[in-house]
């Protein structure tokens, strides 16, 4: 998360395991292997007991199919959106926690992406812009009814609210002037402006 798939090297990993370089190799094969132990230890981390070691490389293609294996059982966006057109709170709430519950997956996944084309088409391409198209869906629908104010751009109103959740859900974590502010009253905030922002008052 801090260097990036790429740039990160086993000697970095062994550092701060306070392991020497070759004993990382007792337990994972390779970087590709560690990865797959970041990522399971997040998503699975009661079937790290189960595995051989040391943990043999996956194929690029494995790593996915475990990140999207677990996207495809989870309560997230832009599910919630098919199932509840006409309720934008709860859209920005569903979204609110699924980033909270999930941001530091989130940011290995995005860290890692840049360097793996096979996790960047999946994350960027499949599920992020099938999350801004059906948000964007969303608001065109609650504006053709009248629930929700027009805005300039569709998409760009879109990717405002993501960003927005985002950020305090998610990247405030990282911002040492704002890491201190209390989750809930982020919650709150942010959920409260974008309302007032979004939504028509009767």
């Amino acid at each position: 998360m801090a260097k990036g798939y790429r740039a990160a090297g086993i000697s970095d990993v062994a550092a701060a395991l306070k392991l020497s370089h070759g004993a990382v190799y007792t337990y994972a094969k390779s970087k590709e292997a560690l990865l797959y132990l970041a990522l399971l230890r997040l998503l699975r981390p009661d079937s790290l007991d189960a595995l051989d070691i040391p943990v043999a490389s996956p194929a690029p293609e494995e790593i996915v199919a475990l990140i999207d294996s677990w996207a495809t059982g989870q309560n997230a966006l832009p599910t919630v959106i098919g199932d509840r057109p006409g309720e934008f709170g709860a859209v920005v709430d569903e979204l609110y926690e699924f980033v909270e519950r999930n941001w530091r997956l989130l940011a290995l996944i995005e860290r890692c992406a840049a360097d793996l084309p096979e996790l960047a088409q999946f994350y960027f391409v499949e599920r992020r812009r099938t999350l801004l198209a059906a948000l964007a869906d969303h608001l065109r629908a609650g504006i053709q009814r009248g629930v929700l104010r027009p805005v300039p751009d569709v998409p760009a109103a879109a990717r405002f609210i993501t960003e927005t959740v985002t950020w305090f859900a998610w990247h405030r974590n990282g911002d040492p002037d704002s890491a201190m502010l209390d989750d809930e009253v982020c919650r709150s905030t942010v959920r409260h402006l974008l309302l007032a922002a979004f939504v028509e008052s009767s």
